[in-house]
């Protein structure tokens, strides 16, 4: 993937003299110190990221770690105080004034928590805000905003004003309004605190639903490890103005950097972070709908297992067969099409695990995971999906009916 935003060792201290600080820093002294010794504030300490084209990247720390003062350098509304940031490989710290505005303008916009809406205008207004202030035609910028207020399913609250609005359709009202300039980079900062756990949650959702149709660069602030592992493909963890550590949501999990890290997600719902592929089982034994029972009996026994899926020479599952069914199958002389089982489940292998819960409740057999062309690439055993195990030490021979 192509490299959207670098950030190389950016620090950002607030006060009259900030650069006096950075050797105070580079000396060991803590934020509190240096607050008391020079009535500095260290926001960021020398970090450096880099954010792929089309992911979505969340900046996830405590209050007061810096993550907020961090993503308002991505479009400058906080000039480092050293370090240099990079969109599309040019140094926007060096911009000039007109350079700056136009790349605010038209490649990056920034969606805030407690939405920055003008109540005396109507949603279709506060949508074509960005576009009016560039001079688009007005019947242009009113077929951007009714596009983009579809796009956050607000189709039909154009003439509403804010204050009719809950406060989650609020907040899609600032996400049209970003996504109306068609900009390459989204800066979220912690855009649905605000908002209840279930709306939170259906905001989240919406997010990723939007991401996998437009396939934005977002960079999102989150102090919740929960949302940040829910939708983040990368993870940046920040303390005391440092870039403690960057990983997948797995990677983080299975090997924190530190203790703090340890600390900051051991309450983490692995449920809704690890997927399906993360602890499925390759299928080493499975049957082609070709074969006859026999066959399949031969594949149970020789891998010590009690049911089998059938595939099509693509891979596609066609049923699962039990050894019983099996076994009768020979003695009356039955094919494999005569036995086959369709009361199994499928599920994709981005799937997250509290996803598969139902799932795995209503299915008297493994899970069968597929692939974006509906390849079976393993199966997961309901034990592990209903007692929350995600196991390394899971082999094909564990038995199939739990």
């Amino acid at each position: 993937m192509t490299t959207k935003i670098k950030i190389e060792h950016v620090s950002k201290i607030f006060g009259p003299k900030p650069k006096t600080v950075i050797p105070m820093v580079e000396s060991g002294k803590s934020k509190e110190e240096i607050l008391s010794e020079t009535n500095h504030t260290v926001g960021v300490y020398d970090a450096s990221l880099e954010i792929k084209k089309g992911e979505v990247f969340v900046i996830m720390g405590l209050s007061g770690s810096g993550k907020s003062t961090l993503i308002r350098c991505f479009n400058l509304l906080n000039k480092p105080t050293a370090g240099s940031i990079y969109i599309d490989d040019e140094d926007i710290v060096k911009y000039d004034k007109e350079q700056l505005k136009k790349v605010r303008q038209e490649k990056i916009a920034m969606v805030f928590q407690h939405f920055g809406l003008f109540s005396h205008r109507t949603i279709l207004a506060n949508v074509e805000y960005g576009l009016e202030i560039r001079n688009i035609p007005k019947e242009e910028r009113r077929e951007i905003a009714l596009k983009n207020i579809e796009i956050v399913g607000l189709k039909g609250y154009e003439d509403k004003y804010p204050d009719e609005l809950s406060g989650g359709m609020q907040q899609r009202v600032g996400l049209a309004r970003a996504l109306a300039n068609d900009p390459d980079i989204l800066l979220m900062d912690e855009p649905f605190s605000a908002l209840d756990p279930l709306i939170r949650r259906e905001m989240q959702l919406e997010l990723l639903d939007i991401q996998d149709r437009l396939q934005k660069t977002i960079v999102f602030i989150t102090h919740d490890v929960n949302e940040a592992f829910q939708i983040g493909d990368r993870v940046a963890v920040m303390k005391d103005g440092h870039v403690v550590q960057v990983g997948t949501p797995e990677e983080i999990i299975d090997a924190p950097a530190n203790d703090y890290i340890s600390e900051f997600i051991k309450d983490i719902d692995r449920s809704k972070v690890v997927q399906a592929e993360h602890i499925m089982i390759k299928p080493n034994a499975l049957v082609s709908e070709k074969d006859g029972p026999k066959v399949a009996i031969r594949e149970m026994e020789e891998n010590g297992i009690s049911s089998v899926f059938v595939v099509d020479r693509g891979r596609r599952v066609k049923g699962i067969v039990t050894i019983d069914d099996a076994i009768e199958a020979v003695k009356e002389k039955k094919g494999l099409q005569d036995i086959l089982r369709n009361d199994y489940s499928i599920v994709h292998k981005d799937e997250y695990i509290s996803d598969l819960i139902p799932k795995a409740l209503e299915s008297k057999y493994p899970l069968a995971v597929v692939n974006e062309e509906d390849k079976l690439v393993g199966f997961i055993l309901r034990v592990h999906v209903l007692s929350g195990l995600v196991s390394d030490d899971v082999t094909e021979s564990d038995e199939y009916i739990v």
